[in-house]
């Protein structure tokens, strides 16, 4: 019986940790912009587009993020241009500037795309594979752009590099090829591609880790405020937030760059049903909250 008030402590002590660790698991909503080939290799005319889709599939794969494609976002300019157009009501159209729902933007360029050979002989070659006795050094660089999509700033730019080697037995690869094809992947410039967008999904995971996770509120029904994130962001039934009310816009009147705003706290809300891609939640404390669609949600 004696240890009984230890251990309630420890459950005590332990509690709010489980509820920071649920929290730490949201996943933030990031946008991939194709990235520009800017190495000088010409061997691959989408040599960008194609390591854009393999970054995506590999941010998909971490299940750390939501990613929209430039798919998706294809299909959001289009929303925002037939609105900015006039044939469709307001009410049912992307508003120009603000349709986009990523809390974060991800560009860059491929700065570096090259392989070197040295040593002996010939070998041979099938359908593009070439084998041979020569020593092979593959590298790629690329810099990595986080943007925030509120305020357009770049909060973070990073190289990452990958480089592989190969000797005695090489296999090159030859002629038109896309980054993501099974041949291609067995070449050292293959493996220095992947190694470089195992190191970029790394870096993006490391540096989201720190920015506080947001949503949006879409409405408020008889004191249930519905938010734009379910089962996609990982939301769970118990979690608490704050709503916040955006002020207005701070411009630098030198450059009319956004500086943010400033927001007021309205609630806390804790959810109490989760869906594919919204969540409900109760307000907590008092009563007659004016809460509206498109205040903010942070942890």
């Amino acid at each position: 019986m004696k240890m009984l008030p230890f251990v309630l402590s420890v459950i005590i002590i332990f509690l709010p940790v489980s509820d920071a660790a649920a929290l730490e698991n949201l996943k933030k909503t990031v946008a991939v912009f194709d990235f520009e080939n800017d190495s000088g290799y010409r061997g691959a005319v989408r040599l960008g587009n194609d390591f854009t889709v393999q970054l995506t599939d590999a941010l998909v794969q971490s299940g750390k993020f939501n990613v929209l494609t430039r798919e998706d976002l294809d299909i959001v300019f289009a929303e925002q241009d037939l609105a900015a157009s006039g044939r469709m009501a307001k009410s049912t159209t992307a508003k120009k500037g603000k349709a986009i729902p990523a809390q974060i933007l991800i560009k860059g360029k491929i700065t570096e795309f090259e392989e070197n050979t040295s040593g002996g002989g010939q070998g041979f070659s099938i359908k593009g594979i070439s084998l041979g006795t020569k020593k092979s050094t593959a590298s790629i660089a690329v810099i990595i752009q986080l943007i925030d999509s509120t305020t357009g700033e770049v909060i973070d730019s990073k190289r990452v590099e990958g480089e592989a080697r190969s000797g005695g037995l090489s296999i090159g690869y030859s002629g038109s090829f896309d980054l993501s094809s099974s041949n291609f992947k067995k070449t050292p410039l293959g493996k220095a591609v992947q190694m470089a967008i195992d190191r970029a999904v790394e870096h993006i995971s490391k540096k989201l880790s720190k920015i506080p996770w947001k949503g949006k509120v879409v409405t408020l029904k008889e004191g249930i405020v519905f938010i734009n994130a379910g089962e996609n962001a990982n939301v769970q039934v118990g979690d608490t937030f704050q709503v916040l009310r955006e002020g207005e816009a701070l411009i630098d009147p030198d450059t009319g760059i956004d500086l943010g705003s400033e927001a007021t706290k309205l609630a806390d809300i804790k959810v109490t049903d989760v869906q594919p891609k919204f969540s409900k939640a109760k307000i907590e404390g008092a009563a007659g909250v004016e809460i509206a669609a498109g205040d903010l949600i942070r942890e």
